[in-house]
């Protein structure tokens, strides 16, 4: 194989399964009485005042697929990695912002101006307090956040509810069909694939819709059924979600990927300042059995530029707005130390969390470095439970219970969040 040609792409099975609708089919159920407007997907609320702007606002971005956090953010100074990684480690002289332990990918290059003033930071060895290597379990075990509890409610949900008012708009999931489960609970909770899709059915076309729009009305306003309470939901959070459609979309500034176009849509929403709090955006394919690849050719140097890329811009188009949002990307489940025949990396357990915005001591590298051991079952141990260091953006931007989101849990300090 030479370097300008890469293996075929290849995922895991149960991976390679996993589509939105079909990994969380129950999720609305479960989430209460949902209406469907169009694309948009609205969890039912009793009728609620407009959301006023939020003081404080995050963005979850999920790297679904477990991502390899020791070629996002490289532990030069150990030497067990380059010795398990013959062919795919990433050259010490290439990385970014190197210090005396960790250095950053190269593709990672448009978050430097991020790192330089001090609003990104990294905390590495983090994640599940015990391994667990199958998607549907690690991400349905991240996202609910409650180890050994029976009740379906994801932590973005628990953070919701410890905000007296409840409103749809609260929540926010991009993307198609049904919220992820850190969202989905009792809370209200909206989720679209775009902006300007969050609509009624031909609500703008003529005096003949606008009658239509009156006729929903009519019928539903004054219904008791649970279904009512639903449209009543939808109507209040599609009357309050229109000033984020006002907001000019910067999209052709973005990657041109599923990602970017993401990012796009939530600066326009959290612009628009429409009462949204949390903001959840996915981005995939990062279960790199093979064609994880080198600084020349491969699927990690994609998916960095493309990450790197989509939140540099997302908080230049945010402009001072930035000032009030904090951004955490995180995975699943990280992928072994050693690297296998493919080009690629197996099913691991610690990984990287990253960390950019409002309130981060950023610029430096945060954590407990366990150290490598090369083997062929070799993990990157976790130090620091992943809920730690969400505990304190938790606590930090929304003076919210960490007991509350986070239950029968006790957080150490990590030192990510600095107010």
């Amino acid at each position: 194989m030479n370097a300008d040609t890469p293996p075929t792409a290849r995922c895991c099975d149960e991976y390679a399964a996993i589509s939105r609708r079909g990994l969380l089919r129950g999720a609305l159920a479960l989430a209460g009485t949902t209406t469907v407007l169009g694309s948009a997907v609205v969890t039912a609320s009793p009728a609620a005042a407009a959301p006023a702007p939020a003081r404080s606002m995050l963005v979850v971005l999920s790297l679904r697929g477990a991502a390899d956090g020791l070629s996002l953010v490289v532990p030069h100074a150990d030497p067990v990695y380059y010795a398990a990684r013959p062919r795919i480690a990433v050259p010490v002289e290439s990385l970014l912002a190197r210090d005396a332990m960790f250095g950053l990918h190269p593709s990672l290059a448009p978050l430097l101006p991020l790192w330089n003033a001090g609003r990104l930071a990294a905390v590495h060895a983090t994640g599940l307090p015990a391994p667990n290597r199958s998607h549907f379990a690690a991400m349905e075990e991240i996202e609910d956040a409650d180890p050994g509890s029976a009740v379906r409610r994801g932590w973005l949900n628990r953070l919701l509810g410890t905000d007296p008012a409840r409103h749809p708009l609260h929540g926010f999931h991009l993307g198609a069909g049904v919220v992820p489960a850190s969202l989905y609970g009792p809370e209200p909770v909206m989720a679209a694939g775009r902006v300007d899709s969050v609509t009624i059915p031909g609500d703008d076309q003529s005096d003949t819709s606008r009658s239509r729009v009156t006729s929903l009305h009519t019928l539903w306003d004054d219904d008791t059924s649970s279904l009512a309470t639903g449209m009543r939901s939808a109507f209040d959070a599609v009357s309050s979600f229109a000033p984020a459609q006002s907001v000019p979309s910067r999209k052709a500034d973005y990657p041109d990927t599923d990602l970017g176009r993401a990012m796009a849509e939530a600066a326009r929403i959290l612009k628009g300042d429409v009462g949204v709090q949390v903001v959840t955006v996915d981005q995939g394919d990062w279960d790199m059995h093979s064609d994880l690849g080198t600084l020349s050719w491969g699927r990690m140097r994609s998916n960095a530029t493309d990450l790197a890329g989509s939140v540099a811009t997302f908080f230049d188009d945010l402009g001072s707005v930035g000032d009030r949002v904090t951004l955490v990307a995180l995975s699943e489940f990280g992928r072994r130390v050693r690297e296998n025949a493919n080009h690629g990396l197996d099913h691991g357990h610690g990984n990287v969390m990253l960390l950019a915005g409002a309130g981060v001591r950023g610029g430096r590298y945060h954590g407990r470095w366990p150290g490598l051991s090369d083997d062929d079952d070799a993990d990157l141990r976790v130090t620091t439970d992943y809920r730690s260091v969400l505990a304190e953006v938790v606590s930090s931007r929304f003076g919210a219970s960490t007991a509350a989101v986070f239950p029968g849990f006790t957080p150490e300090p990590v030192g990510a969040m600095g107010g």
